[in-house]
């Protein structure tokens, strides 16, 4: 059996002032989040719609769920009514959904736009450029269900922990010049998503303020 809260305490006592946890839970059993749960954790990671469903159903209703895998638009009305966050935004198209099913359920949902900076073509997400075209033409500032909060990025999946530092820090800067270019007044537009349980300590150093930590606290996936 894990010791999930030994696990979860440990790791949050690492992590500075100002940086959050997401405590990715997807494939993991009730009893491990309840766990989390008891020891203070509120922010929960999933990636599987009909998952995320069931336990926000069985589950305490002030926990914050965020959806952190591949979205497809198709699957954005399932969880529109109770999502917190989605963080892995990859196209307008998606963006004009969550607007419209925003709408529908009267919520304005936040979102990340999620970065593709990574040397490896298996990454989902936004080119720099890709993301500087989307916030250029402007859509997005009519949306009025959706709330761009920041970026969220993977880096390469590597032991070099240098190229991963040099993956963040190209995040962190664009992170600078979005904020900067069009979010100089939205306070809201703060996070910078980055780092999991192999390189969150990389992370933190390297201008992430929310890490997304799966098997460090609830050790290997069960189901």
């Amino acid at each position: 059996m894990v010791d999930v809260a030994k696990n979860l305490l440990a790791i949050k006592a690492q992590l500075p002032e100002g940086v959050e946890l997401t405590a990715v839970s997807k494939f993991h059993p009730d009893e491990y989040i309840t766990a989390a749960y008891n020891v203070g954790q509120r922010i929960f990671g999933e990636s599987h719609e009909q998952e995320l469903a069931r336990k926000a159903a069985s589950l305490p209703k002030d926990i914050h769920w965020h959806f952190i895998g591949h979205l497809q638009t198709n699957k954005v009305k399932y969880i529109a009514p109770y999502i917190s966050m989605i963080e892995s935004v990859d196209s307008i198209r998606l963006l004009r959904e969550i607007e419209k099913q925003g709408a529908r359920c009267g919520r304005r949902i936040r979102v990340l736009l999620e970065l593709h900076i990574a040397e490896e073509a298996t990454k989902y997400g936004l080119t720099p450029d890709d993301c500087r075209s989307l916030l250029a033409d402007g859509e997005w500032q009519q949306m009025e269900h959706v709330e761009i909060c920041g970026l969220m990025m993977m880096a390469s999946h590597t032991d070099d922990h240098d190229q991963i530092a040099r993956e963040m820090d190209t995040a962190h800067s664009f992170f600078d010049e979005v904020r900067g270019k069009y979010f100089a007044d939205q306070p809201s537009f703060r996070y910078r998503s980055w780092g999991m349980s192999d390189d969150y300590p990389i992370a933190i150093h390297h201008g992430s303020n929310m890490v997304r930590v799966g098997t460090a606290i609830f050790g290997e996936r069960v189901y």
